[in-house]
């Protein structure tokens, strides 16, 4: 029989989830060589852009800017009045951080969606800290990436060990979405399902 005492089998929805996107910047990113890159970087926007749309809370961390660059801009410029928060600890674990950490709190979700860059390190260290405190963890895996394929492999394993459960991007707008009668059905159709992978069609960013 199932092990029914958590919220595994409760949907995410636009009031119980919040997304944590971490290290999405120009010099993480040119480290890494698991996957495709633009794939990488689709998946980040195209969930950061359906959080947008439908409303839930996003939570942007970076790990010393001042060397690695900024975040994203396609994906910080979808929430101009919000902070991306340069972590003070210059640690792995974003949730280490007193701002990232508090910033998720404050928005009162029992669910944590999160991915970031690198898998292994910075990905996998604050999904296991959200973990920790009792929080529900989604891996975004497909918006992940590391240095080598194992080092992303490994990282990943080493989450669903732990209890992360994993997630798509596709996968977590449907769920998101959840009914094609959601009244934003249309543009996420538009915005982010057109932008990604072959469900409704093929585009990139």
């Amino acid at each position: 029989m199932s092990n029914q005492k958590n919220g595994n089998f409760e949907l995410l929805t636009d009031k119980n989830s919040a997304l944590v996107l971490i290290d999405y910047q120009p010099t993480m990113f040119s480290g890494v060589a698991s996957g495709d890159k633009t794939i990488i970087r689709n998946a980040a926007y195209c969930a950061a852009k359906a959080a947008q749309i439908l409303k839930i809370p996003v939570v942007l961390s970076t790990i010393n800017p001042q060397n690695n660059g900024n975040f994203l801009e396609e994906v910080s410029s979808l929430f101009p009045n919000q902070e991306v928060y340069a972590r003070e600890i210059p640690g792995f674990d974003a949730f280490e951080d007193e701002k990232t950490w508090n910033a998720f709190k404050e928005t009162g979700r029992k669910k944590l969606v999160v991915s970031g860059l690198w898998t292994s390190m910075c990905f996998a260290y604050t999904a296991l800290h959200g973990l920790k405190e009792g929080y529900e963890v989604y891996g975004l895996m497909d918006a992940a990436g590391d240095s080598t394929p194992d080092a992303h492999r490994y990282g990943i394993e080493r989450m669903l060990q732990a209890g992360v459960i994993p997630i798509t991007v596709e996968s977590l707008v449907s769920e998101w979405m959840h009914v094609w009668t959601n009244p934003k059905a249309g543009e996420l159709v538009k915005e982010v399902y057109s932008k990604y992978g072959y469900m409704i069609g093929l585009g990139r960013i």
